[in-house]
């Protein structure tokens, strides 16, 4: 059905593939066959939409080239520095807030010798967070030596992996990868990405199950997106069927205004409502805090 979609007669489709289309298998098998509004499907199809320009969305809503301050590191908060260790992601989400990036530097191997020596420079920074792309596409031997640079600094307190690849392809999550991260004096903390239920299958629940086995730290962050889970039901499955397997519901992100993404958008007030539903029908350790992100701010935003 997908190739079926992206083959179809679109005048506009070349000029969308500046992003490409990118899903591995795993993923793509959990879309229900002939739903156009299946809410995985939703997530990763190019969409003529993506070429509008609304005012306010911008390539860098966050104004990260500002926070730069070594090559592939950026410092945004007090304590924790984003240490963006590949350009590369097994998935393409259509609503990314880092896609207009995804062509600017196509290198696998990237030099952190000047982003090793700001981080052992400044006493400040307890936490390393390993972002990209997605760092858990790096083969092991890579992560652990990244871990292993990281241990050898003594005030480096913590390293947290951002990463897609739990969740969209489980098979990643090898015994190899497991013991390159869990190597060195750190426990990990691996924040995954899941929006919707209908993402998590036996597959990802034995991959979550053997990460926690390594004693690894298992949170998820969601974006609310328009026609993909922005209503309580879809909400609610998500943080029971994530606490079922062992992953605690963490942060509800309101979407980054980066430019090709505006069909995504949840009005903030409907946001506030669902997050309100969500407290009154959840126990609090399964509502996920509602936040945002402010260029300059000090931290993100929560609503109350």
């Amino acid at each position: 059905m997908l190739h079926m979609i992206l083959k179809r007669d679109n005048t506009n489709i070349e000029k969308l593939l500046n992003f490409p289309f990118c899903a591995p298998q795993e993923f793509i098998a959990r879309i229900k066959n002939g739903d156009l509004n299946d809410p995985l499907l939703r997530q990763i199809l190019p969409s003529e939409d993506e070429l509008k320009n609304i005012a306010g969305f911008s390539c860098d809503p966050l104004n990260e080239k500002s926070a730069e301050k070594a090559p592939h590191l950026l410092h945004k908060y007090y304590g924790r520095i984003l240490l963006l260790v590949t350009n590369h992601c097994v998935i393409n989400c259509r609503f990314c807030f880092r896609r207009t990036s995804f062509l600017k530097d196509s290198r696998s191997d990237h030099n952190f010798d000047e982003a090793f020596k700001y981080i052992l420079n400044n006493k400040t920074i307890s936490e390393v967070i390993l972002s990209g792309g997605d760092p858990l596409i790096l083969p092991p031997e890579k992560l652990l030596s990244l871990f292993e640079k990281l241990a050898a600094i003594p005030h480096v307190k913590r390293v947290r992996i951002h990463s897609r690849i739990p969740i969209v392809m489980p098979s990643k999550i090898t015994d190899d990868l497991i013991k390159a991260i869990t190597a060195t004096r750190f426990s990990p903390i691996l924040v995954v990405h899941c929006n919707h239920a209908n993402e998590i299958d036996e597959h990802i629940k034995d991959a979550i199950g053997r990460l926690r086995a390594a004693k690894i730290n298992v949170l998820n962050q969601s974006v609310l997106l328009h026609g993909v889970n922005d209503s309580v039901d879809a909400l609610v499955a998500l943080s029971e069927k994530l606490t079922e397997i062992g992953i605690i519901p963490y942060y509800l992100h309101l979407l980054d205004k980066v430019s090709g993404t505006t069909h995504f958008t949840v009005p903030i007030n409907a946001a506030k409502l669902i997050h309100s539903k969500l407290q009154e029908l959840l126990p609090g350790y399964l509502v996920p805090k509602l936040v945002y992100e402010k260029a300059g701010a000090k931290s993100k935003i929560a609503f109350s």
